[in-house]
Order: structure tokens, then C-alpha cells, then sequence
């Protein structure tokens, strides 16, 4: 799965943060849920315009952002 295809970003929605393509559900609320313990299928029923693919390529947009900063040592 290319997340390219679901991830999304325009500075007209919810101030140009990556959202699921044709909703106005952000990444970061989806990556947000996983942290608090919702189960993708708990968050799908929480947001039914959602799909499981939608949520995993959520997971691979977060990991390529992160597996592309740099650490500073302190």
C-alpha cells in the first residue's frame, strides 16, 4: 500500500495538516487513538468513514516522517 494514495494535505483543511483524503480526519488524531489504546476497530467505530487500510497507512506516513529526523546528542 502506497500511503501516498490516502494520506493528504491541503492548507484549506484543518490548516494544511495530513489528513485521510476526503475526510477531515487528521493523522494525528488517528496516531493519537493507537497511543490511548483504541483498537483500529474501536476507532473505526468511533469514526465510520474510516477504513483499516486508512488507519495502516496513518502507521506508515508517522514512521516515514520519523525514520527521517535526525537526533541531536546531548
Amino acid at each position: 500500500m502506497d500511503y501516498k494514495e490516502i494520506i493528504g494535505s491541503d492548507p484549506a483543511i484543518m490548516l494544511g495538516k495530513p489528513i485521510i483524503k476526503g475526510t477531515r480526519i487528521t493523522v494525528e488524531l488517528i496516531i493519537k487513538k493507537l497511543s490511548e489504546g483504541l483498537s483500529p476497530e474501536e476507532i473505526i467505530d468511533a469514526y465510520p468513514s474510516l477504513n483499516r487500510d486508512q488507519i495502516l497507512a496513518a502507521l506508515a506516513y508517522t514512521f516515514d516522517i520519523i525514520s527521517r529526523e535526525e537526533t541531536l546528542a546531548a
